[in-house]
């Protein structure tokens, strides 16, 4: 019964949830380890979700307490690091479900904005994610984080500011919305 309610309740959420996990991690592997991990918790507490219709926040939550708790992990690793970390894939050869036709310049714009994004603490990247490419209103964002509109506002300003120095320091320019670079 619970694997099938949690099926009936994941379907519609799916896609934007594993692109959020994608977006909000170092790299689409992490992504999909982060969402899965999310998953699985999910599913342990789907008991504890009362209200079904608030389910797609309630997931969102579950998954940035997941990054978060791996943030704090990959810290605390920095002191006593086990393995050598396995670099990044390249946008361009890992298939990225969002673009069909990757051309050198976008597979090189995805993965300036990619560093960029993981450059950023983890909750102004998890704002600017779900705001700029998920879609979700400031209101959805306030709800989630269990904040005000105007603390949604201030996150999402202060990442969009971190993102612009961010730009200006490795790459020399910022890019506007018309393309053309400042």
């Amino acid at each position: 019964m619970g694997d099938e309610r949690f099926r009936r309740l994941l379907e519609p959420v799916y896609a934007q949830a594993l692109a959020f996990a994608r977006h909000v991690s170092k790299s689409a592997s992490d992504g999909d380890d982060l969402f899965h991990e999310a998953l699985l918790r999910a599913l342990i507490k789907l008991d504890h979700l009362r209200d079904e219709a608030a389910f797609k926040p309630w997931l969102f939550r579950i998954v940035i307490s997941v990054h978060r708790k791996r943030c704090r992990r990959a810290f605390w690793k920095r002191f006593v690091q086990t393995s050598t970390p396995a670099p990044d894939s390249d946008p361009a050869t890992s298939g990225d479900y969002r673009v069909a036709d990757w051309s050198p310049d976008a597979a090189e714009a995805a993965r300036r904005a990619r560093d960029a994004l993981a450059s950023l603490a983890p909750a102004y990247r998890e704002a600017i994610v779900l705001f700029e490419i998920e879609g979700w209103q400031v209101d959805e964002l306030a709800t989630l984080y269990g904040v005000s509109a105007s603390a949604v506002k201030s996150r999402l300003a202060r990442g969009r500011m971190q993102l612009r120095a961010l730009y200006e320091e490795r790459h020399q320019a910022v890019p506007t919305l018309s393309g053309e670079t400042s």
